[in-house]
Parts: structure tokens; sequence; C-alpha cells
């Protein structure tokens, strides 16, 4: 395996290139310079869990103008609010539209800097550096932006393109190994959509992943973004196929806004409770075997086996999560869109179904 990978996003609205290795942040002068990042000032936007010594080391690479933000990462900071200080930072320094806004942290913080980068003069400069493998594998790729409301998780945002991803896995040692599994769900997730090869060798080699084993981890990372630059490329604005990366997420942000977003549940973890209920409304559908079923929830028991839906809620919760539900963005009128699986490899998008229906499912879960 190739020590540094670049993977060149090429799409009808935009062109740019993810790269992915070891030890980029020391080599983000020549990269900036490669893709020709010409910027006169830059705001860096980054979580206040990134180690200092990397925040030191671009203050020190970057020899432009420099403003740094520090963002305590959380839903609950995922909102206006966090939005409007970003954007204040932006105008008190005069920073025109051949600026660059860098966001150097997980899911959250590139979402909120991105969508910050895409209203601010009407779009400047963005570029996403993900500390975690979870950004790293999927919410830096793709151009979706947003924050937060009360009705719902990412239900104000926007499509936005970076100019340029640096995914580099120095950060990864820092990370506790919750959040590695974090990341993990969404590299699960994307084997299940979309290549069974890709599932076993999961299968095979988590523990060794997770550990940060190499070539184990650099495999597993370039091939989930691989897989989500063909679908992006395809739909980037999430018109049909692009739908199919929601896997177990109306489920999944459901269990989160019910659980407001506390750290008892993070987003990973939602993902898998996620993906085990698709799997099960799937079986339950006629769509998925029970041999592949069983294959995708008992490596979700093997992830975390405390992750079962009943050690989070119970049937009272039943109304709560279903008006998270119907708030979904992907529902249209008031039928409930879904994404199921025919097979690991193969997932269906338009699959929409009355809210009653949704409301008896959840219930047996229960049981």
């Amino acid at each position: 395996f190739i020590k540094n990978k670049k993977i060149l996003i090429n799409s009808k609205d935009s062109n740019y290139n993810i790269y992915v290795g070891s030890n980029l942040i020391a080599q983000i002068n020549k990269i900036l310079n490669k893709d020709k990042i010409n910027a006169k000032n830059f705001l860096i936007i980054y979580d206040s869990k990134v180690p200092f010594k990397i925040i030191n080391t671009l203050r020190k690479k970057i020899k432009e103008n420099i403003i740094f933000h520090k963002f305590y990462s959380s839903e609950k900071n995922k909102n206006q609010k966090s939005v409007n200080k970003i954007l204040n930072i932006m105008l008190k320094n005069n920073f025109n539209r051949n600026d660059c806004l860098i966001a150097v942290g997980g899911g959250i913080i590139g979402d909120v800097s991105a969508f910050a980068a895409s209203i601010f003069k009407r779009g400047l400069k963005f570029i996403n550096i993900p500390s975690t493998l979870l950004a790293q594998v999927d919410s830096s790729i793709g151009g979706k932006t947003g924050i937060n409301s009360d009705y719902g998780k990412n239900l104000i945002g926007s499509f936005y393109q970076p100019d340029l991803v640096i995914a580099d896995i120095k950060f990864l040692k820092y990370l506790p190994k919750r959040e590695l599994i974090c990341g993990y769900a969404e590299i699960f997730k994307h084997s299940i959509i979309s290549d069974k090869k890709f599932f076993y060798f999961l299968l095979n080699n988590f523990e060794k992943i997770i550990s940060l084993k190499k070539p184990y981890i650099d495999q597993a990372i370039y091939k989930s973004c691989l897989i989500k630059k063909k679908i992006v490329e395809k739909d980037i604005k999430e018109k049909n196929l692009r739908k199919t990366l929601n896997l177990g997420h109306t489920f999944a942000h459901s269990y989160e806004a019910s659980y407001k977003y506390s750290k008892g549940l993070n987003h990973g973890e939602a993902v898998l409770l996620g993906i085990n209920s698709a799997s099960e409304f799937s079986f339950k559908k006629n769509l998925l075997n029970y041999k592949e079923y069983k294959l995708i929830i008992n490596h979700i028991s093997k992830i975390n086996n405390s992750l079962k839906i009943n050690n989070y809620f119970n049937k009272k919760d039943t109304d709560k999560l279903l008006g998270y539900i119907k708030n979904d963005k992907k529902n249209i009128s008031k039928k409930i869109n879904l994404i199921l699986i025919n097979k690991i490899g193969k997932v269906s998008y338009d699959n929409f179904f009355e809210l009653k229906e949704i409301s008896k499912f959840i219930r047996n879960q229960f049981l």
C-alpha cells in the first residue's frame, strides 16, 4: 500500500483533491502550493481537542496571515450562534472571497465551518482537515454542510464543496477507541451499500483497523473514501444515488436527537443502532436474507456488545422517536423514506412508508 494517496473528486460542480496519508500536516505548504490555494488570509477553526503541536505546526508551515479560533465541539454548539461567531471574525478582519477558511477537527467543526464558508459573501475558499476517523471517511467528502435546530439534526445547511481535503492518519493516534469505533461505523456502512468484498475485509480485520495497524487502517480509509467519491460524483445534490449514504441515518438521527445529543450516545454509535434497525426492517420486508442479516447484526455486536436499542430507549420513547423521524429531510409528503438493504453491497433508496408502519416497527423493537 502506497504511503500517501490522492483521490480526485471530479463532478459537474467542482474538482478537488483528497489527500490520504501520514504526516501530511508537515507538508501543508507544499500541498497548498500544488493545489493553487493562493489566499492571503486564513481563518483556522480548530477543535479544542486537537493537540497543540498540530496547531503549532500549521502556524509554522503556513506563511500567510493566520487567525486561529478555538471551537468547543458538541452537537449543542452546532448552531447558528457558532456560525455567526465565525462570520463576524471574517467580517471584522475584512476577509474576501479569495481568502480561506480551514476547519481542523471532526465532523461538527467541518459542518459548521463549511456552512459559514458557503454563506460568507456567497462563498470563500474552504479546506477541510478532518481530525477524526468519522470525518476522514465521511463528512469531509461531498460538500454537505449543516447545523442543528430544535426540530432535528442538520436541518439547516447547504451543499458547498471544499477546495481541498487533507486526511492525515497521524491524527488518529490521539483518539480514544470509542471515537475510532464512531468512525468505523461509517466505514462499515460504506461496505454494506457498495462493496461485499470490502465488507468481508472489515469482518476479518476489524480489530487491526481499530488498533490503527498498517496497512489495514490505511486501506480501510482509502477504500471508504473511494466508495463515497464514486457516489457523490454521480449525485452531488442527493437527488437519487447519494441517498444510499443515509443507510441507518433516519433512525440514527432520531436516536441522537431523542437522547438530547448526550455524550452517552455519540453519532457513530447512533449510526450503528440505525444500521441495526434498517437491517431488521429490511429483513422483515423480505429484502435481506437471514444469513446476511445475521452477518450485519453480529458484527455490530462485536463492535460494541452494549449497542442495543433497549439500553437507550423503551416503548414510552416511541412517540418522541417518531417525531424526529417525521421531520427527517429525506421524507416526501407524510411518508417516511428509508434506505433498505437488498443484499450486502446493494441497497435501495426510494422506499416510502406510512408513519403508522414505522411506529409499529419501533414499538416491536422493544419487545
